[in-house]
């Protein structure tokens, strides 16, 4: 009998949700890796930023990478906290004001925007301001981002942060002996679904996330064209 078997007797089914359960992880954090890179390739090449770019670690544990991630996006909320503190720097407070006015034409706040950046910057590209704005302006840095960083880092406190991730792909049996070498059997299931309402609350906010900088991205692309 496979050991999956005897953790799970009247619920066959299990062994295949789990496995679902991890490759939905590993595409979610892969899918937030390589939006996080965009983003990340915006702010260098429009607002001056030298945020580096990462990698999934296959090699590392889940906690690790999530770590890796958590790293970058904290370093893109210190930059777009630093755009806007240029903001206030270098405008008068009725400038600076209108920025955050949800009243103010979307065209003035990038015009105001762009302008500083051309002091700043010494010599901004026409997408600057926009992109200035969309990242002051939306719930990306404020809400979506921060929520995500929590996210990750319960997913990597969690029992399963210390598996690695290449592991994942090599079937159930694996995983649960990886995951027992931790726990006891009789916390397993508690463990595992403490996992799974982390993981909805993960894809969720990846969505978010992810729809933010699609956003973002598209708007730098119609105007490149």
């Amino acid at each position: 009998m496979m050991l999956s078997d005897l953790l799970y007797p009247d619920n066959p089914r299990r062994r295949q949700e789990l496995i679902q359960l991890h490759q939905e992880l590993l595409d979610c954090m892969s899918t937030n890796f390589h939006a996080t890179n965009e983003l990340a390739e915006v702010l260098n090449e429009h607002l001056g930023c030298t945020i580096p770019y990462i990698k999934i670690r296959e090699s590392s544990t889940i906690k690790e990478n999530c770590d890796i991630i958590i790293q970058a996006m904290t370093e893109i909320q210190h930059q777009v906290q630093k755009i806007d503190s240029d903001m206030k720097e270098k405008l008068e407070p009725v400038l600076y004001q209108k920025l955050h006015d949800i009243k103010e034409p979307e065209l003035e706040k990038i015009a105001i925007a762009h302008r500083v950046f051309s002091v700043v910057l010494g010599e901004a590209t026409s997408t600057a301001g926009m992109v200035a704005i969309k990242l002051i302006g939306s719930n990306l840095i404020t809400l979506t981002l921060g929520k995500l960083v929590s996210l990750l880092a319960q997913i990597g406190a969690s029992v399963l942060g210390g598996i690695s991730i290449a592991i994942l792909g090599l079937g159930i049996e694996m995983i649960l002996h990886a995951i027992l070498g931790a726990v006891e059997r009789n916390e397993l299931l508690a463990a595992v679904r403490s996992y799974e309402e982390h993981l909805a609350q993960f894809r969720a906010a990846s969505e978010k996330y992810q729809r933010a900088i699609h956003e973002v991205t598209s708007l730098v692309r119609h105007q490149a064209q």
